[in-house]
């Protein structure tokens, strides 16, 4: 089975952007999630690259990863269906030890913007670069799936702030 082993890191800097290649705006749109984490996430690029994700528990920080292309029409459906959604721009950074992007959320997660490696195992060695916070890997509200179901605009002020995310003064 195809696995995904990923950690997830709150951004604080722009040096990422020196790293970053051309931005991929993405649509994300979610057709089943169960308390258990298996998700049903259909993906839309503007390009018209379209995907069909199916994500379920594996161990410790890895999931199972099921990925379809779809057809452009057919994910444009499947968007207009989704009960849960989010709006993002993707960055493939040119870093070493993993594959590196940086996630610029829109709508209701704006500003949110993460950090995300995917390794080849769970303890591969990796450098943390100097603009990634906290790691909110093992915290299930940084998820996409989450905060398209519960989109950061809609927590509590003092709990964004503490992930310098609020405005509290």
């Amino acid at each position: 089975m195809p696995l995904e082993i990923e950690r997830r890191f709150l951004v604080t800097g722009s040096g990422w952007r020196a790293l970053a290649g051309a931005p991929q705006p993405l649509k994300q749109g979610y057709l089943a999630a169960s308390k258990d984490g298996v998700t049903v996430r259909m993906r839309l690029r503007t390009d018209g690259e379209a995907w069909l994700t199916l994500k379920a528990p594996a161990s410790g920080i890895a999931r199972h990863e099921f990925e379809y292309s779809l057809p452009t029409t057919d994910a444009e459906a499947l968007w207009d269906l989704a009960p849960h959604r989010l709006i993002k721009t993707r960055y493939s950074l040119a870093l070493s030890g993993g594959e590196w992007v940086v996630d610029c959320f829109e709508g209701d997660n704006a500003p949110l913007v993460l950090a995300e490696v995917e390794l080849e195992t769970a303890d591969a060695p990796m450098e943390l670069p100097p603009w990634c916070g906290q790691e909110v890997t093992s915290d299930g509200r940084w998820s996409n799936a989450a905060l398209a179901a519960a989109p950061i605009s809609s927590w509590p002020e003092e709990v964004r702030c503490r992930y310098g995310i609020g405005t509290l003064q």
